[in-house]
């Protein structure tokens, strides 16, 4: 069994190869620039740790992993230009670089080449692989929709923001598990609990960074604190607020909101603290997170060849940044 860092090691030395043709340059460079700002690459190697859980890691699983990054990079390029991001990685997003249109294109043609790699797959679970991986696609595009509704809405409901978080960000971490477990001959019970358990893992690690961007140390988070509020974002914490604060604090934060009081974000943050919202948030990472084992220990496999996957979700949700 192979450790999360061994294994991204081993995806990003794979992931280098060329994927685009040179020609024209106008379209390709600007897509493999974008790849070249690197990433995590957390969902292709849970396609990998997916895999090995059930056994050796099958050659299909590298071609599905890197379709899997490319279809998340084809989305990062898109919700750039939907969010109006100057920078991704500390570096020029790709429309700010080349321009809107040549960055849609190349977002589109990254798509396309991830269907490329799928098509690569000899295995007999090949439509599986399919289609899960266009119902996970369209479950993205749904989420992404439904996140950007939210900016127009003056309210969001718990249920609602749960749902979209699953959609946008949680549905890919399990799918990439699942397909892993395909290609590795998990059986139908096995392949629901390691889905399970990523949608859990990717709600939580969802919860943390909400929590974080509010109450993190800057130095290790690397952003600066309070980016959501002083963008009004609608997250977990706020939408806990305006549910379960008084009626005082409540029409104070919806005010906030509406303003640029140069101490919005020390008032925002106090107020969570009087209502108990920080409490709150790391009480149900830790439900997320204990789902999210409790379906890693229901897979019938020895729990040695768990103990990876364990560790991932540790380090994803324990994580400071």
């Amino acid at each position: 069994m192979h450790s999360f860092e061994e294994l991204s090691r081993d995806f990003a030395a794979h992931f280098q190869q060329a994927h685009f043709p040179d020609q024209p340059q106008s379209l390709y460079a600007p897509a493999d620039y974008f790849l070249s700002l690197g990433g995590k690459r957390v969902r292709p190697v849970c396609a990998l740790m997916g895999n090995e859980l059930f056994d050796t890691i099958n050659p299909d699983t590298w071609q599905v992993a890197t379709a899997i990054e490319l279809f998340h990079n084809f989305t990062l390029i898109h919700d750039d230009i939907m969010d109006k991001a100057p920078l991704r990685r500390g570096m020029e997003t790709v429309h700010i670089k080349y321009g809107e249109p040549t960055a849609l294109l190349a977002g589109d043609v990254m798509l396309v080449v991830a269907y490329d790699y799928l098509n690569k797959v000899k295995s007999e679970h090949f439509h599986r692989i399919i289609r899960l991986f266009n119902n996970t696609a369209k479950q993205v595009c749904e989420g992404q929709q439904i996140d950007m509704d939210f900016e127009k809405s003056e309210h969001v409901g718990m249920d609602a923001y749960l749902n979209m978080i699953e959609l946008k960000t949680s549905v890919l971490l399990a799918a990439s598990l699942k397909m892993g477990a395909i290609l590795g001959g998990a059986g139908e019970g096995n392949q629901q609990h390691i889905y399970q358990f990523g949608r859990n893992l990717g709600i939580a690690f969802q919860v943390q960074d909400d929590y974080l961007d509010c109450f993190g140390d800057p130095e290790k988070f690397g952003k600066q604190v309070g980016g959501d509020i002083l963008a009004n974002k609608k997250t977990f914490l706020l939408i806990k607020a305006l549910e379960s604060c008084n009626e005082s604090h409540t029409q104070e934060l919806k005010e906030l909101m509406r303003s640029a009081d140069p101490g919005k974000v020390e008032k925002v943050l106090s107020i969570y603290r009087q209502c108990g919202v920080d409490d709150w948030a790391r009480q149900l990472k830790e439900k997320y997170i204990n789902d999210a084992l409790y379906h890693l220990d229901e897979i019938a496999v020895v729990s040695k060849r768990k103990e990876p996957l364990r560790l991932l979700a540790e380090f994803l949700v324990k994580r400071e940044y």
